[in-house]
């Protein structure tokens, strides 16, 4: 035991040691991906050795022997668990710069560059993927949830930069919250629509018990990303967020000609469809669906039969 924790320990401090590799000290961002994958490594590492000492502490006051003794154990199995997790986001980190490369993620978010979102839909027409037009809400059905995405009429300013607020609620079928949700949306120029942070919050027994994920463009390092693009193409991947090791997810266009049914929306052949995931849980893909002049209408899971179905659209 003590010669198991010494030893992560050590490999642990020599990751530090070389973390601020010679490119980014000196300026050079040639390998910017790269060394953010090296950084969330480390910092997941050590997490992960500060919760197991933190459980090794507690183990400690356990009176009884026989409990201390699986106490212990718990806590090596969590190490052990949170170890396994972080080399996995590191590989998934790895293959995200393979797509994207290794420019630094640092987009250009002028104000100058977007719309009034109170004028998507009247003098400034919509993108076809991701209506950004107020007044409307998105009613969705899952095995055992129901999402609600209200699309108001508030203003949230970012950066100076105008974001439409969305709201989007999860509920159970019974009609327990689950998760309430608010999202900022902002539409440049040429159509694309970004996504310029968010406030959530997941509930239990009507209170709320988590609020990761939420983070707000150029707080902290955070950065918007592309929710959707005005001239999607095969192949190409882009970030929808960024706030390294909270906020990452990816989405990879798949096509432009898809196909999918729901109750209140179908394509023949004309949906875009995505692969949408996060290096923070890799492996855990979704496949969506967006009809032209609609939006989102479709999400599943790749080898499973989940299914998220747009039920209905209503017009305040």
């Amino acid at each position: 035991m003590k010669h198991y924790v010494t030893t992560a320990t050590l490999s642990l401090a020599a990751l530090v040691t070389v973390a601020p590799d010679s490119a980014t000290a000196s300026g050079a961002h040639t390998m910017a991906c790269s060394s953010t994958t090296r950084a969330a490594y480390s910092a997941c590492l050590f997490d992960s050795l500060d919760s197991y000492w933190i459980s090794i502490g507690k183990c400690r006051n356990e009176r009884d022997a026989a409990d201390r003794i699986e106490c212990n154990k718990d806590a090596r199995a969590g190490l052990a668990e949170g170890y396994g997790q972080c080399f996995s986001q590191r590989t998934a980190r790895a293959d995200l710069c393979d797509e994207l490369g290794q420019s630094p993620y640092d987009p250009s978010f002028e104000p100058g560059n977007f719309v009034d979102p109170r004028e998507v839909g009247k003098t400034v027409a919509p993108n076809p993927y991701f209506p950004l037009t107020s007044g409307k809400t998105y009613v969705y059905k899952g095995a055992d949830e129901v999402v609600r995405v209200t699309f108001t009429d508030e203003i949230k300013i970012i950066d100076d930069v105008p974001c439409l607020v969305v709201r989007d609620v999860v509920s159970t079928l019974d009609g327990d919250l689950v998760e309430d949700t608010i999202d900022w949306y902002a539409q440049d120029v040429h159509g694309n629509v970004w996504y310029c942070g968010e406030i959530t919050a997941e509930y239990e027994d009507g209170f709320p018990v988590n609020v990761d994920g939420s983070f707000q463009a150029d707080v902290d390092g955070a950065r918007p990303g592309i929710q959707m693009k005005a001239a999607p193409a095969v192949g190409d991947v882009y970030r929808q967020e960024f706030d390294l090791g909270n906020a990452e997810d990816v989405a990879k266009v798949l096509s432009l000609h898809a196909s999918a049914t729901s109750p209140a929306a179908s394509c023949d052949q004309t949906c875009l469809a995505t692969d949408e995931f996060t290096p923070i849980s890799p492996g855990v893909h979704e496949t969506k669906y967006y009809k032209p002049g609609v939006g989102f209408i479709l999400q599943t899971k790749p080898g499973s039969d989940e299914r998220l179905e747009l039920i209905e659209i209503v017009n305040d």
